[in-house]
């Protein structure tokens, strides 16, 4: 449990220190994301940008398991 707690704490110091560059990652405005404007009323939906953020989490704690 402590060693996953300082893992953690890491990767959010490097994500955090690295924020400037993240923020210009189009995540949330990819082909497939669904936004849905209407007067006073704003639907987002983004199916493309959680697949791709699930697939490469999923990469990584497969390659830390190894």
């Amino acid at each position: 449990m402590g060693r996953n707690l300082i893992i953690l704490g890491i990767v959010l110091v490097v994500v955090g220190l690295c924020w400037p560059w993240l923020q210009k990652i189009p995540l949330g405005r990819l082909p497939g994301d669904i936004m849905i404007k209407r007067e006073g009323f704003r639907f987002f939906l983004p199916i493309t940008s959680c697949l791709l953020v699930s697939g490469i989490v999923s990469l990584i704690l497969w390659l830390f398991r190894k």
